[in-house]
């Protein structure tokens, strides 16, 4: 596309705009813009008998602080990131037996908000919820 119909910002000075494209790159490419962006807006609770509960815990780990009870129908928990689990790259190159390890020392966890109540859950019991309202961006309506 020529530069004269993408607008005058294109037009403007060589520097600038390899400012602006080494930005982007850069905003891509950190660990942390992709940390924030991975996963689903919502979880659902999986894997667990009707009537029975999923613990919402205080810290990443099944010792810590119990906050909640989750029953196991429940939908649309909010996803606020998780840690641990398998990389890509372990989940495509390690045979499933070290799979299994791996998960075993890195047990991945689901940072998620629950009727108002941050806490975490162990990634096993959570999967990708569809049906939920969007979540609105921070400071929208204000």
């Amino acid at each position: 596309m020529a530069a004269a119909a993408m607008g005058p910002w294109v037009r403007s000075a060589c520097g600038r705009r390899s400012l602006v494209v080494a930005t982007l790159v850069l905003a891509v490419a950190s660990p942390a813009a992709r940390a924030e962006a991975d996963g689903p807006d919502h979880y659902r609770i999986r894997g667990v008998a009707a009537g029975s509960f999923v613990n919402l815990r205080a810290e990443p780990s099944p010792a810590a602080a119990r906050l909640a009870r989750i029953p196991a129908a429940a939908r649309c928990l909010r996803n606020l990131g998780c840690r641990g689990g398998l990389s890509f790259e372990e989940f495509t190159t390690l045979t499933a037996a070290e799979r299994r390890e791996r998960e075993r020392a890195n047990p991945r966890w689901c940072n998620v908000e629950y009727r108002g109540t941050a806490g975490w859950v162990a990634g096993r019991y959570v999967a990708e919820d569809g049906g939920c309202p969007p979540v609105a961006a921070a400071g929208a309506g204000r």
